[in-house]
């Protein structure tokens, strides 16, 4: 899969790329060491799919696989996460303006220094004030876990966060160091409360929230990467 692509599209979890995919059926699909990989044209730009795996190790891989591989002018990352009941609605959509990796448990020296080592802010001017859909401006933070309920009253206290995925910090904290802009994007699929999730052991629950989400998101692609201009 050689030659350079103008934008890299990231998708994680194997549910959403399921649910992307068939909105691109006429593309040609190639193997990666990660995921499945297709490449099609929008808008008279290259623009290299990707399903990058899912969890912190497959997203931080994966994207550096992309920026070595297709040498993107930028990143986008599409997918879902799971919102705080009562701060979000599900369906709603969290564009970051922040990426926080929050299970970080440093014991030797201040822990706040190791969250802010792994923390990146986003620079947002470029978002025109009538973006290609509806979102919330928002911390994002992830981690290699679901939402614990127990965990929401300090995620809110501490990041001033409204939900959580497993794998948009990394993939903003290597596109960062490579100095490739990046632009995360995450739909809510369930809302985690006090207790648990509609989503928790029912994983066919989520399946049915990402076919919504990845269609609304395939639609709305075009106009994104036509508002995406970093720099």
């Amino acid at each position: 899969m050689p030659g350079k692509a103008d934008v890299c599209i990231l998708i994680s979890a194997g549910a959403e790329w399921r649910a992307f995919l068939p909105h691109f059926s006429g593309a040609e699909v190639f193997p990666t060491p990660y995921g499945e990989s297709f490449e099609i044209q929008i808008k008279g730009r290259s623009i290299r799919f990707l399903h990058g795996g899912w969890g912190k190790v497959a997203a931080a891989g994966s994207t550096q696989y992309a920026i070595d591989h297709w040498q993107p002018e930028c990143i986008i990352n599409l997918g879902t996460c799971g919102g705080f009941e009562g701060r979000i609605k599900q369906g709603e959509v969290i564009l970051a303006q922040k990426t926080i990796i929050y299970d970080i448990f440093e014991a030797m020296t201040d822990p706040d220094q190791a969250f802010e080592k792994y923390s990146v802010d986003f620079n947002l001017s470029w978002l025109p004030a009538d973006p290609p859909q509806a979102v919330r401006v928002q911390p994002l933070i992830s981690a290699d876990r679901d939402i614990i309920p127990e965990d929401i009253p300090w995620l809110i206290e501490k990041f001033a966060a409204v939900g959580a995925d497993w794998e948009s910090g990394s993939i903003a904290w290597v596109a960062q160091q490579n100095m490739v802009p990046c632009l995360i994007l995450r739909a809510v699929s369930d809302l985690v409360g006090p207790n648990t999730s509609n989503a928790y052991a029912n994983y066919p629950y989520f399946e049915k929230q990402c076919v919504n989400i990845m269609a609304d998101f395939a639609h709305h692609l075009p106009e994104w990467i036509e508002v995406f201009t970093p720099g």
